[in-house]
């Protein structure tokens, strides 16, 4: 059998964890699209469900695409995102790597146009497509500003939603920007995440002290202080089924894992930056909405 290329030009790292539901069509949607010089590795957190069967049995299955560009690592416990991104990645040759969430169907020629996109902007250190939720809305997390306390202020008071169009008081969901148009933002999300592989080992990566949420954002901010630009790439899309993991449900550490990484973040990247006081304050905050998330408001 003919062996992929020694370094191909993308590697595709999806993470799985109790997927059976929509894990086919995400892979059957890759694999549409396959080059014969790019990989899949996927990585399941140990599922409990029938996802790892389905992986099992899943091969590209295309002309000129080879079994070898499919790889799956399975872990012994569940590392969160972060953590079992990072193991895929160190296997991962590619030159580019693409991180693609198992509940997402990708359009064609989708990942191809982000990455010549990439290609031809060296200045770009990562980008993303349009994400498009199950009802047909933009997934906001997609196309965000960083979460100052102003911003995070603006958006859980609820002055965002009244004025989304203001830059005043939409910095951390970018509505100001005209969402057709191809354009630099702060952060992106972790469902479809294109990134040079250099860039990635020169910032070691995800924090694996995000255990599931938060990872992404503070990938984005590592990669902005260190000079390069994020872009929101409008002209490809892909369609996200947001929550389909078995590990967002109310009660489990990943639902409640937000609310710690708020914290996290705030901690790491701005507690120096703001006096005692607004510290405190953005630490009620947090404590309010994990109240009332746990009530259901």
């Amino acid at each position: 059998m003919k062996k992929l290329q020694e370094r191909p030009e993308l590697s595709i790292i999806i993470l799985t964890f109790n997927v059976e539901r929509v894990i086919k069509a995400c892979l059957d949607s890759v694999f549409s699209y396959l080059k014969k010089d790019w990989e899949v590795i996927v990585i399941d957190n140990n599922s409990t469900d029938k996802t790892v069967k389905i992986l099992k049995q899943a091969r590209p299955g295309r002309a000129g695409v080879q079994d070898d560009n499919f790889k799956l690592i399975i872990t012994e416990e569940n590392l969160g995102f972060a953590g079992g991104n990072n193991i895929a990645v160190q296997q991962a040759k590619g030159k580019y790597i693409l991180f693609l969430n198992p509940d997402t169907i990708v359009e064609q020629n989708t990942i191809s146009y982000c990455l010549n996109y990439l290609e031809d902007h060296l200045d770009v250190g990562a980008a993303t497509v349009k994400i498009v939720l199950g009802n047909g809305k933009l997934d906001y997390s997609c196309h965000r500003g960083f979460p100052t306390p102003w911003n995070s202020l603006c958006f859980f008071s609820g002055l965002t939603k009244i004025f989304p169009k203001v830059k005043l008081f939409s910095g951390y969901t970018l509505g100001y920007k005209n969402l057709n148009e191809t354009h630099e933002v702060d952060a992106i999300n972790g469902a479809f995440f294109m990134i040079k592989k250099e860039l990635g080992d020169k910032l070691n990566w995800f924090d694996t002290n995000f255990f599931w949420n938060g990872e992404d954002l503070d990938f984005c901010y590592r990669i902005k202080e260190n000079g390069y630009k994020i872009m929101y790439l409008p002209d490809k899309k892909i369609i996200h089924f947001k929550g389909s993991s078995g590990g967002h449900k109310r009660g489990s550490k990943t639902f409640y894992a937000r609310f710690e990484v708020m914290k996290l973040f705030y901690d790491k990247h701005y507690k120096d930056k703001y006096p005692w006081i607004v510290t405190r304050f953005i630490y009620l905050g947090i404590k309010i909405r994990k109240l009332l998330s746990f009530i259901g408001i």
